[in-house]
């Protein structure tokens, strides 16, 4: 008998904890707050749960005048506005506010070094506060003003101040909970109150001294004595007795004047004047009633504790999920020191991502905007399909990529880099993009090259025209040959040399103009030299007219310019038996042909059909 009464005096023992830690719903989510921490999860679009956490001044850090009774509760007030506001668009941006900043909003962050979150979240609150004091202070007033003057039993009444101030109560009443019956409509707004009743449900769930499961959290009831809801109450009716004493005092003290509008004007104003009174001493009574759960306590948190019915609703269990997953962080961080703080991990969902390419690039078709995403995320192309999600670095990075092609630059000049034979070389628009075509020229350096390694022996290779390096890059990095590259451009020789340092390989680069930088021969050869007729240039599709460099196009007259300057020095630098491997443009063979007549010219068609290669040997 001794051992189960002590059996259940522990478990009573064991039913009841108190704890400090409140909560806010919020998109998508729950804000958990205690003496130490705050914590914000919420479900992501993806599905995954992301927490933003942090360190807080405890109440004992505060200002010492901060924390007396009834100032505590008007700083709690101001706090709450500004911080849950400030974590209520924080959870927007979680949950998928992809648009573009707005110029102002880009002007203020760059001119004014203001951030326009901030902003945002300043004239949220004031808005906030001129609606709140519109709906539940100026308008009760008038209409209470409007029926004591019209109802005669009243306006000679005694007691008309109380008449007026319980009328102006009821008003404010009745409009709060019509307010509450609106917003529910909102599919939104419900899934709030659906999080509002997930994280009371924790807490309670956490003071009953019960595991913090989901299965025992779906226990708990929806409604919680520190509910906001129940300190709204308490607001109306701390101001209905504040309301009567200014009331009283106004027409004690001779401050009212025959004119209506002046009256509730004067009124209005000292009722916003006295708002931090009712604030105050409404904390406190919350406080003060959240300590006991006795018979009288429960009649008096009864309104407030039935409005909640309408502010809360069932939630889901992904919902007691979340809840339950700022709940263990506050309390974690309140009872361990250096804890790593963290921030939301974005995530943006993947057709999200390529309607904003497509919107921001209209020059960018689908092969653009899934290379575009193969390139911030790493996924090889034929992934795509399965992708769901971006992280909110890799979506920037293509938003990046999509705004550097709006004027329709091509893809690989806003990337930055163009894959080439396997090989990642860098471009920039003193370079030409790297052609799958000169690929196949690569191919047949690569075989010629090998041929000439038979037993150990060293060659060596020329690139003429060598733009971006990419011919002369992959041939150094396949074969090892020793490798010299020469353009008359030094801004491309400067790609050209971070494309081999990038690629780990060793080529010697000379500035000249074609053979001028030139000394000594090489077994092999190679040359994608401009080949397009003056003439044609301005027929180009925009994409190469308007960005590609106009130097690393034009081949002259005819086009056929710079084949006639390698020919005319081709039997100083070529060894013999060495092969040299050309591109050409289409219906340029026969020329080319003509030109070397007094070498061996093999051409070879593309993978098109095109003939695109020209192989010349010196006998």
């Amino acid at each position: 008998m001794s051992q189960r009464k002590e059996k259940t005096t522990e478990q009573k023992t064991k039913a009841v904890r108190r704890t400090s830690i409140g909560g806010q719903a919020v998109l998508e989510g729950v804000m958990m707050k205690g003496a130490r921490s705050i914590a914000t999860a919420v479900r992501a679009p993806g599905g995954n749960i992301t927490v933003e956490c942090k360190y807080i001044k405890s109440a004992k850090e505060r200002n010492v005048f901060l924390r007396l009774p009834f100032v505590r509760g008007v700083v709690n007030l101001v706090s709450q506005l500004f911080q849950g506001t400030g974590i209520i668009l924080r959870s927007a941006e979680v949950y998928g506010d992809f648009s573009e900043p707005s110029k102002f909003e880009k002007w203020m962050a760059q001119k004014l070094k203001i951030n326009p979150m901030n902003v945002l979240m300043a004239v949220s609150v004031i808005l906030g506060i001129v609606l709140a004091v519109g709906l539940f202070v100026f308008l009760p007033n008038f209409l209470a003003s409007l029926i004591c003057d019209n109802i005669a039993a009243i306006a000679s009444s005694t007691l008309k101040s109380l008449w007026y101030s319980l009328i102006e109560g009821g008003i404010m009443l009745v409009i709060f909970i019509c307010y509450i019956l609106l917003v529910t409509l909102m599919k939104d707004v419900r899934r709030v109150f659906m999080y509002h009743g997930a994280e009371h449900k924790v807490i309670s769930c956490y003071e009953h001294g019960l595991d913090l499961t989901v299965e025992n959290a779906k226990k708990m009831k929806r409604e919680h004595s520190r509910c906001g809801t129940t300190f709204l109450f308490f607001v109306v009716a701390v101001s209905i007795m504040v309301f009567v004493l200014i009331n009283f005092m106004l027409e004690r003290c001779g401050l009212l004047v025959d004119s209506k509008v002046l009256n509730a004007l004067i009124k209005l104003g000292f009722k916003l004047l006295f708002l931090p009174v009712v604030a105050g001493v409404s904390y406190e009574i919350l406080k003060l009633l959240a300590k006991s759960d006795s018979l009288f306590v429960r009649i008096l948190r009864a309104p407030g504790m039935a409005l909640q019915k309408l502010t809360t609703k069932e939630p889901t269990d992904d919902m007691l999920e979340v809840s339950l997953t700022a709940f263990k962080t506050v309390m974690e961080m309140d009872e361990k020191d250096g804890l790593p703080e963290r921030k939301f991990e974005m995530s943006v969902p993947y057709g999200a991502t390529r309607e904003r390419i497509a919107d921001i690039a209209p020059c960018a078709d689908e092969a653009d905007i899934d290379w575009i995403i193969v390139e911030v995320t790493g996924a090889m192309r034929s992934e795509l399909a399965n992708l769901q999600m971006l992280t909110k670095a890799q979506y920037d990075r293509a938003i990046e990529i999509a705004k550097s092609m709006s004027d329709g630059k091509p893809l690989q000049y806003a990337m930055g880099n163009s894959d080439f034979y396997g090989v990642k070389i860098a471009v920039n628009q003193n370079v030409l993009i790297p052609r799958p075509e000169t690929e196949e020229l690569v191919e047949i350096a690569i075989r010629e090259l090998k041929q000439r390694q038979v037993d150990g022996n060293s060659v060596s290779v020329l690139d003429l025209c060598t733009g971006s390096g990419a011919i002369a890059v992959v041939v150094a990095k396949e074969t090892g040959a020793s490798v010299t590259a020469t353009d008359i451009s030094a801004a491309a020789l400067d790609v050209a040399k971070a494309n081999a340092l990038n690629g780990g390989v060793k080529v010697d680069f000379a500035l000249g103009d074609m053979w001028s930088a030139v000394s000594g021969e090489f077994d092999v050869i190679t040359a994608n030299p401009p080949y397009i007729p003056t003439a044609d240039i301005a027929t180009l599709d925009s994409k190469v007219k308007d960005f590609e460099p106009t130097l690393a196009l034009d081949g002259g007259e005819d086009g056929l310019k710079f084949y006639r300057v390698i020919a005319g020095g081709l039997d100083k630098h070529l060894k013999e038996n060495g092969v040299l491997i050309m591109e050409l443009g289409i219906g340029q063979a026969e020329s080319i042909k003509q030109i070397f007549a007094e070498y061996a010219v093999q051409i070879v068609n593309d993978i098109e059909g095109v003939e695109r290669i020209a192989l010349v040997t010196r006998r």
